[in-house]
């Protein structure tokens, strides 16, 4: 038998649906990377994307347990989708559009920049500060499509299905979010 590590997501599922709770703790470790960063780059707020990250994985564990999940996509897919889900609800909830954190630390922060110099990591630093600042005052429907393609790694397919849009209106925004993201560094001299 594999271990559990080489396993695909569907038979670790099916192997904690059978009672193995380290085949539900390696699917989340296997994600989880994923998911935060997409919350936290639609809330901007470490804290909250700390709550809705938690939010979305008792979902997943509820409706694993209730055996109602499907499996005609793939789990991630669907993982972000509750999490993009949980999201919306949340800004509904408080009828905003945006929250815009105080906190130093961003989505950024995750990357490893160890062993470099202190010089190397000041300029990666601004770097991915004015990056963040120029993602944020993007609309919010440019933006999601830009986190979801370039840090989580999906498919404009895959972004059409959680964006609930067909893959020409995701595409569509991506191109008018990077054209916005150029004026930006053209307007404000920004070399990255």
């Amino acid at each position: 038998m594999k271990s559990l590590q080489h396993l695909p997501d569907n038979d670790l599922i099916h192997s904690f649906q059978a009672g193995n709770q380290a085949a539900l703790e390696l699917l989340i470790n296997r994600h989880k990377e994923k998911i935060f960063t997409s919350i936290l780059f639609m809330v901007k707020d470490k804290y909250l994307t700390e709550d809705l990250f938690q939010e979305v994985f008792i979902k997943i564990i509820d409706t694993l347990r209730s055996n109602r999940y499907n499996e005609e996509g793939k789990f991630i897919q669907w993982a972000l989708r509750i999490a993009h889900n949980l999201c919306v609800d949340y800004f509904r909830k408080i009828k905003r559009n945006s929250i815009i954190s105080s906190d130093d630390k961003d989505v950024f922060d995750l990357l490893n920049l160890t062993n470099e110099s202190a010089d190397t990591r000041i300029v990666q630093q601004q770097t991915r500060q004015k990056l963040h600042l120029m993602l944020s005052c993007l609309p919010d429907e440019q933006r999601e499509v830009i986190v979801l393609r370039h840090f989580a790694d999906m498919s404009f397919k895959e972004i059409a299905k959680i964006t609930n849009t067909s893959i020409n209106t995701s595409l569509g925004r991506m191109r008018y979010g990077l054209i916005n993201l150029r004026k930006m560094m053209v307007e404000n001299q920004i070399v990255l």
